[in-house]
């Protein structure tokens, strides 16, 4: 038996390859890491991984030399350390299965092993609507608004599809703070920040576009910096006539700024109110610093007047239908992306650092590179919502890093439903649907209502309208089951039978 220890010994660390076989025995002597990298959803870039085997991580050549030897002289199918025989399987490949078809008992063949696509296909129903959805809105929109003639009633006018597309920016927008609330725990006050400083990366390249048709005629300055007396271009507006470049600085700045941030703050392990509190003093920080002349971004007045993108007047039609898709297509792709993640295992991590942050940590798994991680992406995606909501709305300026814009992002996620992707979308449609019909209609009373429908949220709707419904379901279809499962009561026979 000290063979045999010694054998099982030195095979602790070469356990376990993708793809290979092992037997009973070898799946008795895993060390408990090894059982918890197989069942728990672990990813090894997130692990503090030691090497199994023998203690401390030492690994004896001696030892797996010997195991190796074992194994060969007892043969296929026979575990070491006993004359008993066990099965070894190899892993099951993909296969498909025949089952009994609903109709004339034809065979219906299903596929064991699904890609990411299908996987969505089948397990999110509801986002396959939303983007089913959205993908007609995409294509309808633009093209009642070309093709229509004014006067006809399918005719969508131009400021109906710019509202639109700033719908859409909005739901972008509130799919990014659903990423790291409802599905890492992070309640971010500053995403606001991470929207204007995408829309003003798009705004500068606008700015370049202008040219000699501004109103001084200066082919290099922008017209506020004229106005100044700016006597040349600062450095950090050099490139950005360039789209490309324009479009790296999108997603490099408040990327880079989230990663430093986020770094910073989950490596000192700040969390919950104290986190929110000082996201929203970034925000409040950059709001203060662009509003300021002397900042190079047009301070209190903004970037406006723009021409053109690509060459492409942006008063035209054409143009403004080409944003309101480019726009639906991109919120299409952020969904499916965070979708991917959520659905993953490093999603699986994420969820499970929001439900127990302290045994997550305490299982191995560095919880600060996934809440990192997680942030990033968030502030990319809402990056792109901002450079997306620039050249149909026309303007951008230091508002927007208003920290009243970030708590209003969390009122659409909140109302919409957070830890559901589809929810915090038709949430900030809903909501700033809601927002155009009171300022409109009764514009001193906007911030009552919005502030009264977070309370109401809170209180009433934990899980925000989605949940309603999907308890509604709920409901209804345990109502179907009982009443399947009770028995049918016989029929009264007649008298006379």
């Amino acid at each position: 038996m000290g063979g045999c220890t010694d054998i099982w010994f030195g095979l602790g660390h070469c356990r376990y390859r993708r793809g290979g076989v092992e037997s009973a025995d070898q799946c008795r002597a895993q060390s408990w890491p090894a059982v918890h990298h197989r069942l728990l959803s672990g990813c090894r870039f997130w692990r503090r991984r030691q090497p199994l085997g023998c203690p401390g991580g030492r690994h004896d050549t001696g030892h797996c030399q010997q195991g190796h030897r074992a194994l060969c002289r007892c043969g296929t199918g026979k575990s070491a350390g006993s004359d008993r025989h066990y099965l070894v399987y190899p892993e099951t490949p993909a296969r498909t299965l025949c089952a009994q078809g609903p109709v004339g008992g034809e065979l219906a063949m299903t596929t064991l092993s699904k890609g990411p696509l299908s996987r969505f296909l089948s397990e999110d129903p509801a986002g396959r609507r939303l983007l089913a959805v959205i993908a007609l809105i995409t294509v309808l929109v633009p093209l009642l608004h070309l093709t229509m003639p004014a006067d006809s009633i399918f005719h969508v006018p131009g400021y109906t599809m710019t509202v639109w597309g700033k719908y859409l920016c909005y739901a972008l927008l509130a799919l990014s703070v659903d990423l790291v609330w409802g599905f890492c725990g992070i309640l971010s006050l500053g995403h606001g920040a991470f929207f204007a400083l995408g829309g003003y990366g798009m705004g500068m390249y606008l700015m370049r576009q202008i040219g000699t048709r501004g109103v001084y005629g200066d082919p290099v300055l922008p017209d506020f910096m004229v106005f100044l007396n700016w006597q040349e271009l600062p450095w950090y507006w050099y490139g950005m006539d360039n789209f490309g470049f324009a479009m790296l600085m999108v997603l490099l700045v408040p990327g880079l700024l989230a990663y430093v941030f986020g770094w910073l703050a989950f490596r000192s392990r700040v969390t919950g109110v104290y986190l929110s509190i000082i996201t929203q003093a970034m925000t409040y920080a950059l709001m203060l610093a662009f509003f300021r002349n002397e900042m190079g971004f047009g301070g209190n007045n903004g970037l406006t007047d723009f021409k053109d993108i690509l060459g492409f007047d942006l008063q035209s039609p054409e143009t403004r239908a080409g944003l309101f898709a480019a726009t639906g297509l991109a919120l299409m792709a952020g969904y499916l992306l965070c979708r991917r993640v959520v659905g993953s295992r490093l999603g699986r991590a994420m969820v499970a650092t929001r439900d127990a942050e302290s045994r997550t940590r305490f299982l191995g798994y560095r919880v600060e590179h996934v809440k990192v991680f997680a942030f990033t992406l968030s502030a990319l995606l809402a990056a792109v919502a901002g450079a997306l909501f620039v050249p149909q709305v026309g303007i951008i300026n230091p508002s927007e890093f208003s920290p009243v814009n970030s708590i209003e992002i969390i009122v659409w996620v909140a109302v919409g439903g957070r830890g559901t992707l589809y929810g915090p979308v038709i949430g900030a449609i809903l909501v700033n649907f809601a927002k155009t019909w009171f300022t409109g209609a009764f514009p001193e009373f906007w911030l009552f209502f919005l502030g009264g429908l977070f309370v109401v949220t809170t209180l009433y709707l934990p899980k925000g309208v989605v949940g309603v419904w999907q308890q509604q379901r709920d409901r209804v279809l345990a109502r179907r089951a009982r009443a399947g499962s009770e028995p049918s009561s016989p029929s009264p026979q007649s008298p006379g039978g």
